[in-house]
């Protein structure tokens, strides 16, 4: 009889987790998800009303709280993701399988294996929680020590949700092969699901609303405990009911499906794309502006492709060599580099996914219900969409910036773009300014959107300075600020997944903070419920001095990234 644990199933398996065990980011969870159980547990409403820490009502809406507030199904696609990607990105799939190992081995190993690591990491809330029993504060409640609710409410509201969505982002990455198209639709995640709450399940009977929603809140008692006295919470115990049931049985099926559409389209083949055609990338002749037809092509090519005679001349000839150096050259290599990071941009297939997704969920709601004037119509559309944009705005920012930070080491020529006479802040920059780029074409797009749909909707007069305002005040600002810091972080850390975790962290701590009412401008660079339009027409001293100092913070991000990037300076020099 062989012996399971020696299977290629239990080898795969063992490999995943092996692997996250010696990465930094399932460590940084831990932490951040520890440190909000203690944040939760110290500063939530329970002291304030009355309720109960350990009670089986405050744990399951701590734990339910925690599934979807804390941008967990955000972080289930760090984990998630890019499970199968890796062994490709990383050329060992060959060696993978030449070994016996079947597919269905292969998938379900991979699978599991992170899922395990994704649970352990989720494990650090509850677990928090639970040892946090033997310490309370003077007007803390706290009942009998208890350990089995956790673990029950845990699996049953944490565990089989994500179960679904790890299921899904495992599928996507694995069947495009492209983490930034599961970084995208993660990023959607949030304006999907309220939009699938507001107009899908809204209006039906209580039974189908648990019944489908993944996440079980529509089976919590009514005003989230809020329209009941703290003696009946205290006592009130939770029960799984037939539809809760039910749904957990329809979750696990939609699993089940998705894998199994997973293994009958997975291929073991590298599919094929358009980012080599422009992996490489020179930029030591890019300010000259002539091209040498003389100039031998590489070695073992016997003639160079028309695009890459244009782009990737190969040689600098001495008489060429002085325009290399000074401001105007430079610029030119910046304007060259730019336009490969655009290129790069244009052919990945996640902004065929996020960006009319993006569209479509920011103004999903001017387009459906009634905009109230704020104060005239064309200020209520323009503040609706702008604040509808952030979130995406957020996302954008982060993923494409690091994913295009770690792409020259991801298709292994970094050696050689740092071997070019190009500076730096070329190198650095053209990333930054690609994404910013990107993110005022969205910010165009809705804008435009926004003003046919007010026009449509015969919404009064349209007053192109309010969206002006609007947007140049705040959303362009935001989006500067945004992109820099991500570009900073993603230099700092080194580490993509780390850098992922760091930023999805810091924004759900800072968010939870402001919902909180600690939103102060000085930590609050996106005025995040700081501004409205009569704030931005009458000149709020603090909106402007907010303002002054995230372009302050966008330059010291920008500087920080310059300085502490790896590559010196001195070595475009010497070539």
């Amino acid at each position: 009889m062989t012996n399971p644990f020696k299977s290629p199933f239990a080898a795969i398996f063992g490999a995943e987790v092996l692997l996250n065990s010696k990465r930094v980011v399932p460590y940084v969870l831990m932490i951040l998800f520890a440190a909000n159980a203690v944040l939760w547990w110290g500063h939530g409403p329970a002291v304030r009303l009355g309720w109960a820490t350990n009670s089986d009502f405050y744990i399951v809406r701590n734990l339910q709280g925690f599934s979807f507030l804390l941008g967990l199904p955000i972080f289930s696609a760090v984990i998630m993701g890019d499970a199968v990607i890796r062994d490709f990105r990383l050329s060992i799939d060959p060696l993978i399988f030449s070994k016996p190992v079947n597919r269905l081995e292969y998938l379900l190993g991979k699978f599991l294996g992170n899922f395990f690591v994704l649970v352990c990491c989720q494990a650090a809330f509850p677990l928090m929680l639970l040892v946090l029993q033997a310490f309370r504060t003077s007007q803390m409640i706290v009942q009998p020590v208890r350990m089995f609710p956790y673990f029950k409410h845990f699996v049953f509201f944490v565990v089989i949700s994500h179960l679904v969505l790890a299921a899904f982002y495992f599928t996507v990455g694995t069947l495009t092969r492209n983490s930034k198209i599961v970084y995208g639709l993660a990023a959607c995640f949030y304006p999907l699901y309220i939009s699938y709450q507001v107009f899908l399940l809204k209006g039906l009977p209580l039974r189908w609303r648990i019944l489908l929603d993944p996440f079980l809140l529509n089976s919590g008692l009514s005003g989230n405990g809020f329209r009941h006295s703290a003696d009946f919470l205290n006592r009130f115990v939770v029960s799984y009911t037939a539809d809760m049931m039910a749904n957990r049985a329809l979750v696990v099926l939609v699993t089940a499906v998705c894998l199994g559409i997973l293994y009958v389209r997975f291929t073991i083949a590298e599919r094929t794309g358009k980012v080599e055609k422009f992996s490489m990338l020179s930029l030591s002749t890019a300010a000259e502006g002539v091209y040498y037809p003389d100039s031998p092509p590489p070695a073992g090519r016997a003639e160079l492709d028309s695009h890459e005679r244009v782009l990737l001349p190969s040689v600098v000839l001495p008489e060429a060599a002085r325009l290399n150096e000074g401001i105007r050259a430079n610029l030119k290599k910046l304007v060259a580099a730019l336009g490969v990071e655009f290129r790069l941009i244009r052919s990945e297939r996640s902004v065929v996914v996020v960006m009319p997704l993006a569209l479509l969920i920011s103004t999903l709601e001017v387009a459906f219900w009634q905009v109230a004037p704020d104060p005239t119509y064309s200020a209520g559309y323009a503040g609706n969409t702008a604040k509808s944009l952030l979130l995406f705005m957020i996302g954008i920012s982060v993923f494409y910036t690091v994913e295009a930070v770690h792409r020259d080491r991801d298709q292994r020529i970094e050696p050689i773009l740092w071997s070019e006479p190009a500076p730096n802040y070329v190198l650095l920059f053209s990333k930054f300014m690609a994404t910013l780029l990107l993110i005022l074409a969205l910010v165009l797009l809705v804008v435009a959107i926004t003003i046919i749909l007010q026009a449509a909707k015969h919404n009064g007069p349209i007053e192109l300075m309010a969206y002006a305002k609007i947007y140049l005040g705040i959303v362009v600002p935001n989006a500067i600020f945004m992109a820099a810091a991500a570009l900073s972080l993603g230099v700092l850390v080194r580490d993509r997944y780390l850098t992922y975790a760091l930023a999805i962290g810091v924004c759900a701590g800072l968010f939870y903070l402001y919902t909180q009412g600690h939103n102060h401008w000085l930590y609050n660079p996106l005025l995040f419920q700081l501004w409205d339009y009569a704030g931005l027409s009458g000149g709020a001293r603090h909106i402007l001095w907010n303002r002054l100092y995230i372009f302050a913070l966008a330059g010291l991000f920008l500087s920080l990234a310059h300085l502490c990037y790896p590559r010196k300076s001195a070595w475009y020099r010497s070539r």
